[in-house]
């Protein structure tokens, strides 16, 4: 928003959830999005690619914290009118993404760049497997627990839940609930019976 404000003849506005940004782009259809996706109420990438269909002429500013390079992938194949930034990002590269994006252009950060053009080695296996710890939190997360109750629960610190949710998504490959919640119903951590109660 700082950003945004020492720009001339740009004006902006906040959506806190999905249904707000619907009636924002109604109004707004050829706006500017920043969104910060592992914040904000959109489940995968099925949902943004709806989004773009319904909103065409919308750019997507993709602004977050870590992103998976597999998610990445399948956002820029979607369209060219998703670009990707991470919060680390030099001050001059998130000014040079909205501007991108105001030009209707696709904008990938440089260490995404990076992350992307690297030769993709087999996974090991073990990098994928979590410890007993970050597996008994992912089934709190797929229950729906939130990371304070989680934190509570488990008589840990906000800060520590937190960080073993951040290394849980990194090593699934997903980034947010909704895909962590399918990783666990899918691998049986979570009775399908008991996660729709």
């Amino acid at each position: 928003m700082y950003l945004c404000s020492q720009l001339p003849d740009v004006a902006y506005k906040q959506a806190d959830d999905k249904t707000e940004l619907i009636e924002q782009l109604k109004q707004h259809p050829d706006a500017i999005v920043v969104l910060d996706y592992t914040l904000f109420d959109i489940n995968d990438i099925d949902e943004l690619e709806i989004l773009h269909q319904r909103f065409p002429l919308v750019a997507w500013l993709l602004f977050s914290v870590d992103l998976s390079t597999d998610f990445v992938r399948r956002v820029v194949a979607v369209s060219t009118q998703f670009s990707i930034i991470l919060k680390e990002s030099p001050l001059q590269e998130i000014r040079d993404g909205i501007q991108y994006a105001m030009r209707k252009r696709r904008y990938i950060c440089q260490r995404m760049t990076e992350q992307l053009l690297a030769p993709q080695p087999g996974k090991p296996e073990e990098d994928a497997r979590l410890t007993k710890t970050e597996t008994e939190i992912l089934k709190d997360i797929a229950l729906g627990l939130t990371t304070r109750e989680i934190a509570e629960h488990r008589f840990s610190s906000f800060h520590t839940i937190n960080t073993h949710r951040k290394n849980i998504f990194r090593k699934l490959g997903v980034n947010n609930v909704h895909e962590a919640t399918k990783y666990a119903l899918r691998a049986g951590l979570v009775d399908s019976a008991e996660y729709y109660i």
